[in-house]
Parts: C-alpha cells; sequence; structure tokens
C-alpha cells in the first residue's frame, strides 16, 4: 500500500504557511503541476486508535484533509477517467512535525521524516462518493457524497479548528489521480491525502479530535 499526499492545495492555506508556492493575487487558480510527496505505510493510523506524540520532534500540527481509497490497478489514467478508480472516501490527519520540516526546507532537504513518521497518517470510517452527473454509471442508490461539493471539518475538544469544501481544492481528485498514474502505478488500497484548508495547528496531550463528512462523524480518536 502506498500512501500518497499533495501539498498546499487550497489557496488560504498557502498563505498561512507564508506564500510557500508563490501563488500571487492575480492568479489564484494553481501552480503549474501539483506538489506530491508519500508517507510510508507505518505511518498508517486508523481504528480510532490514539495517536502518541512524538515529543522529542518538536512541534506536531495537525493537516485535516479528504482522503480517497484507490480501488483498482491504473497507470497513464486519463482524467476523464480517474472517478472509476476510487471507490470511498473519509477524513484524515496529515501530522506534520512543523520544526523539523521548516529546518529540512531550509536546508534545501526533503519533508520525509517531518510527514512520514509513525503515525502521521490518521483515517477514519469510509463513505462513498458521488461521481459528476456526466461520470454516473448505473444505479446510485447507495452513494451519498459529491467529492468535489463536500464540506468537512475539524473539532478538537469539542472546538471547531479547520473547516473545508473540497470544491475549493486547487487540483480536483481526479486531476491529481490523473497526475500521479503517470509516475505512479496505483493499486487497490493505495490512499490519496488531498491537502488541507487554513486553520492548521499543534496538537497537545489529551486533545480529543473528532473529523466530519457533511453532517456524518468519520473520524475520532485522542492524543497521548
Amino acid at each position: 500500500m502506498k500512501i500518497f499526499a499533495v501539498g498546499m492545495n487550497y489557496v488560504e492555506h498557502n498563505k498561512e504557511l507564508g506564500n510557500t508556492l508563490l501563488i500571487t493575487e492575480k492568479d489564484l487558480r494553481k501552480t503549474e503541476e501539483p506538489v506530491i510527496f508519500t508517507k510510508p505505510d507505518s505511518a498508517l493510523l486508523k481504528d480510532g486508535k490514539p495517536f502518541f506524540i512524538p515529543d522529542f520532534m518538536g512541534r506536531i500540527d495537525y493537516e485535516t484533509e479528504v482522503v480517497v481509497r484507490i480501488c483498482r490497478l491504473g497507470k497513464g489514467i486519463p482524467q476523464q477517467f480517474a472517478h472509476r478508480y476510487y471507490d470511498a472516501v473519509t477524513l484524515g490527519i496529515d501530522f506534520t512535525a512543523r520544526e523539523v520540516q521548516k529546518k529540512a526546507k531550509d536546508l534545501g532537504r526533503p519533508w520525509t521524516i517531518a510527514k512520514g513518521f509513525d503515525g502521521s497518517a490518521v483515517i477514519g470510517a469510509w463513505v462513498k462518493p458521488t461521481p459528476a452527473p456526466s461520470q454516473r454509471e448505473g444505479s446510485l442508490k447507495d452513494v451519498q457524497i459529491p467529492i468535489q461539493d463536500l464540506h468537512f471539518r475539524l473539532d478538537i475538544n469539542g472546538e471547531t479548528r479547520q473547516v473545508g469544501y473540497t470544491g475549493d481544492m486547487l487540483y480536483k481528485v481526479d486531476e491529481l489521480i490523473s497526475y500521479i498514474s503517470k509516475y505512479f502505478t496505483l493499486k487497490t488500497g493505495d490512499l490519496l491525502f488531498t491537502g488541507t484548508p487554513v486553520g492548521v495547528g499543534p496538537v497537545h496531550i489529551d486533545d480529543h479530535l473528532e473529523g466530519w463528512l457533511e453532517d456524518r462523524k468519520v473520524l475520532e480518536f485522542n492524543c497521548k
């Protein structure tokens, strides 16, 4: 299983971290190509298990993201067929060791440790997305959520900390899948973290995190 993630896929988050990709007020659409990084499978944390904060790494930030599950083998996938390659979405947390990441950036080094440490890729319960009308095939009785019209949020200790809307993504899910599949063969069970909106911040011991897709709570766990 591979875990892919997208950096700076929401304009306001880009501004929040100091216009890392130099998106200007004149052209807020997107950069030339998405920023893709990976996490090892040992980063995966699921089933509501607690997240143990690696305090030796300094500040650990939550980044709330919609996560897509790949459901079939694919390579070089045309964008118009990308919706056939995922079957479920959930909410996840891309935990980031912010001080470690900043040091790596300053030295021109990869982000691997800052993004890929154990437990840094949290996922919740899966739900089915709804394809766009032009992509619908057959009965859709069991599908509920349009993937590019999805509101989500993160609450910590009962207080809302992040609110996002997938329609604000600079690169949409189908664009990302098509792009990634040019370089990596996608396999069943691979995951795609699609980027975080504005509002990232640190977690602390005893924090209780809850994630919502529309009105459905799909993510809940504690920090220890």
